[in-house]
């Protein structure tokens, strides 16, 4: 397989494919393109009608967007594994995966992920709003499982909420107890610190991602 992505310091659609073949172990080969740049765009043409990343080639099989990368890796390679076992839970945890993949509008344009940075932004009302609806979704399922992940074991929702644990770290938004403890669960893992590691190697500024100040 091949999984084409995007700068680490910044694209979180990249990054939440990417982690089910870290998680898991799963052989790939990850072909990371610079944001916005020539190559980009003319590397992309070949692969996908989309021209975005992530985007998947396993044999003759193509496939873009993060969830559905994240669904297709989950049911051809981990035997469902990757969403919880009891349906209520698999049922609640695809809830919240789709909230994310089509929500959150504010905290995505007001705080856009930049793993290497420290900043300060001045939020609207409705990014606000946003980062109280995850500290809720966090808290309650931590109240749930408070020794694991979202759903007990690692699964699609913990991929999809990743990026937002990494913003919140940049940032310096503060969380409730049980929030913050999820986020410090995904912060100290190690498919997240590798993901880091290799982020802070880029050189390549975004100008458009680097919201706010210095801190």
């Amino acid at each position: 397989m091949q999984l084409f992505i995007g700068n680490q310091n910044y694209s979180t659609w990249s990054l939440r494919a990417w982690l089910i073949f870290a998680q898991n172990d799963l052989n790939v080969e990850v072909v990371k393109l610079k944001l916005f740049s020539e190559g980009f765009y003319q590397s992309l043409a070949e692969v996908t009608p989309t021209a975005k990343v992530p985007a998947l080639i396993d044999d003759e099989v193509v496939v873009w967007d993060s969830l559905a990368i994240l669904e297709y890796v989950n049911e051809v390679y981990l035997e469902g594994k990757a969403w919880p076992r009891s349906p209520k839970d698999r049922a609640k945890a695809r809830a919240v995966s789709a909230e994310m993949h089509s929500g959150f509008f504010s905290l995505r344009n007001e705080l856009p992920m930049n793993c290497r940075a420290s900043r300060k932004v001045e939020l609207s009302q409705e990014a606000l709003n946003d980062i109280a609806r995850i500290d809720a979704i966090w808290s309650e399922q931590m109240a749930l499982y408070p020794d694991g992940w979202l759903f007990g074991e690692w699964s699609i929702a913990d991929a999809m909420y990743a990026p937002v644990a990494l913003r919140m770290q940049t940032y310096g938004i503060p969380l409730s107890a049980q929030a913050k403890a999820y986020q410090q669960r995904v912060l100290n893992s190690q498919a997240i610190q590798r993901w880091l590691a290799e982020a802070s190697l880029e050189t390549d500024i975004v100008a458009e991602d680097e919201a706010g100040e210095p801190v």
